[in-house]
C-alpha cells in the first residue's frame, strides 16, 4: 500500500507539501475528543521522527490531512508496530469488511487458519462462504 517504511510520516509530509505546519495544526482536532494536535508534532511527524502515539493524535492528524481515519489508523500502526493492515484473503463483502494485521509480504498461502476461520465464520453467519478460496501458487 505504501513505498516507504513510514507511511504516516509520508501522509503528513504530503500534506506539508501544500500547507505550513501551523495551518495543518489549525485542521489537526480530533473529532471525538477535540484533542488538537500541535504544529511541532505535525512537523516532527512529517520529518519522521518518533512521537507519542495515541489515538487522538491519528484521528486528529486524520482531520488535518483530510484522509479517512482508517487509512491514517493503518499507515500509523505499519509505520511504528510494523504491521500491515489489510484483506490479504480478498474476502470483504459489502456487508463484512475483513481487516487483518500481518507482517509485510504474507500472502493467502501464508494463512490458511485464517481462511479457515473466515470460511467457518461465514457459514455459522451467513449460510455461505465470504468468497475465501484456496489460494496456490502459479
Amino acid at each position: 500500500m505504501w513505498e516507504s517504511g513510514a507511511p504516516f510520516s509520508d501522509l503528513v509530509r504530503e500534506a506539508l507539501e501544500g500547507a505550513s505546519s501551523r495551518e495543518l495544526a489549525e485542521r489537526a482536532v480530533d473529532p471525538i475528543t477535540g484533542y488538537r494536535a500541535a504544529h511541532n508534532t505535525l512537523w516532527k511527524i512529517g520529518q519522521g521522527q518518533n512521537v507519542k502515539i495515541n489515538p487522538e493524535l491519528v484521528r486528529a492528524v486524520a482531520a488535518g490531512i483530510g484522509k479517512p481515519e482508517r487509512e491514517v489508523q493503518l499507515a500509523a500502526a505499519q509505520q511504528y508496530v510494523g504491521l500491515v493492515a489489510g484483506d490479504p484473503l480478498d474476502a470483504s463483502t459489502p456487508e463484512a469488511t475483513i481487516v487483518v494485521a500481518h507482517v509485510p509480504g504474507a500472502g493467502p498461502d501464508d494463512m490458511p487458519k485464517l481462511q479457515e476461520l473466515l470460511n467457518d465464520w461465514s457459514s455459522r453467519n451467513q449460510g455461505g462462504k465470504l468468497g475465501v478460496s484456496e489460494h496456490s501458487e502459479s
